[in-house]
């Protein structure tokens, strides 16, 4: 949530950060906020005053009373009750006040960071470098949807019998690699200094707010409306949310978190084959990294969480790209977002397999978390996060890219994690 402030204070350079994500109200709302804000200010200096003058009338009567002077007492109590309901209607419309401007602050995305280039389409996104060298298959060699028929690894028919589209079956090889890469990217997260944490998978509707899924993504989100609570999209949303309300010393900084959960999404569902097989599920796998960090620190920790996801696909053996995401192409909360994908031999097109992103203090204002300055002021502090990784894309170019005719050879660095080095 972008700070009023800073809106107040900056307003031209609002304006153009939210052409840039080509926000198309973002004229009408800034002016609706900075109204609504002086509205609260007014309501909030009227409402003080009143009650101040409630408070010295309240001593006054006192004496009054001392004196024997009723009519004079009375008189002042006729004033005081005035004044209690012109409070109380201050109050009732402050609360209103303060609501709309939240709810108007909550529609405002993120302001992008100078570096992000122009651009409406992931046509537009920046190929910052593309590390490896494409695989020549054999010929006769299919994408990931047949093989893992082939090799019955994964099972969609029975993901349609017992849940329904989108949500796949692992077994046998299938659901050993699914465990092994989960494991293999913890491992590599707390070699790297992360610590683990395991969430719950459902949040409250504050979490959601807090991180800035509510109300963004809402459609988006599996959601039990019995005890209103929300399946997550990804682990950022509960690790981030750990720091709600929270002031962190600065000595504790940067904060380091990794976590696996599973993965709930409603947007999957379109047809053809960029959704075939694994390529968009409603429920998947992901080890997610989140850091929060000094302001003047995160772009240093941005960088830090980008070389750690190209070393797991390094590592992967895997072929891949960075991007760095244009103004329309990028998520809702992000001040800056490097896209990561493999190449898909078989398929002959590239997938996202993790996204990295600074929101600055996006969240971090919806979260109320801080940090205290050497002056002892409470300033805001940039979060971060980073897929690393999600499976499903990443098993569908393990499967397509190592793919030989005597089976699917997988890289070294997965062997001691399977129990196998070949599937088939």
């Amino acid at each position: 949530m972008l700070q009023v402030s800073v809106l107040k204070e900056h307003t031209d350079a609002v304006l153009a950060g939210l052409a840039k994500k080509h926000y198309k109200t973002a004229e009408a709302d800034v002016q609706a906020i900075l109204a609504l804000d002086q509205r609260r200010k007014d309501l909030q200096t009227a409402h003080d005053s009143a009650q101040a003058e409630a408070n010295e009338l309240a001593r006054q009567i006192g004496g009054l009373m001392k004196r024997g002077d009723k009519a004079g007492a009375e008189t002042l109590k006729a004033r005081t009750a005035e004044l209690k309901q012109q409070t109380k209607a201050h109050a009732d419309e402050l609360s209103q006040v303060e609501l709309a401007l939240q709810q108007t602050l909550y529609k405002l995305p993120n302001l992008p960071h100078s570096s992000v280039p122009e651009g409406r389409t992931a046509q537009d996104n920046e190929v910052v470098r593309e590390v490896g060298q494409q695989p020549t298959l054999h010929a006769g060699a299919q994408p990931h949807w047949e093989l893992i028929k082939k090799y019955d690894i994964i099972d969609f028919d029975l993901g349609v019998k017992i849940t329904g589209a989108g949500f796949p079956v692992y077994k046998n090889q299938g659901a050993r690699l699914q465990r092994a890469l989960i494991n293999f990217f913890l491992d590599e997260a707390r070699d790297a200094g992360y610590v683990e944490i395991q969430p719950p998978v459902m949040v409250n509707e504050a979490s959601g707010y807090g991180t800035g899924q509510l109300p963004d993504k809402e459609g988006q989100m599996y959601h039990d409306a019995q005890d209103n609570l929300f399946l997550i999209p990804t682990a950022e949303v509960p690790i981030t949310n750990l720091y709600r309300d929270e002031i962190v010393p600065p000595e504790k900084l940067p904060i380091r978190n990794a976590g696996y959960t599973p993965c709930f999404r409603r947007e999957a569902g379109s047809w053809g084959a960029d959704v075939r097989g694994l390529n968009r599920l409603h429920q998947f796998d992901k080890v997610e990294i989140v850091q929060v960090a000094l302001p003047e620190q995160s772009y240093t920790q941005l960088e830090e969480m980008l070389a750690h996801i190209e070393g797991l696909l390094q590592k992967l053996q895997l072929p891949y790209r960075v991007l760095r995401l244009c103004g329309g192409d990028m998520g809702f909360t992000s001040a800056l977002t490097y896209d990561l994908e493999v190449w898909s031999a078989a398929q002959g097109r590239w997938l996202e397999v993790s996204s990295c992103s600074n929101f600055e203090t996006y969240q971090a204002n919806r979260l109320k978390l801080r940090y205290r300055t050497e002056n002892g002021k409470t300033q805001l502090l940039h979060t971060l996060n980073g897929s690393a990784l999600a499976l499903p894309r990443i098993v569908a170019a393990l499967l397509e890219n190592n793919q030989q005719e005597d089976g699917i050879h997988l890289p070294e660095a997965l062997h001691s994690y399977c129990g196998f080095s070949k599937i088939g």
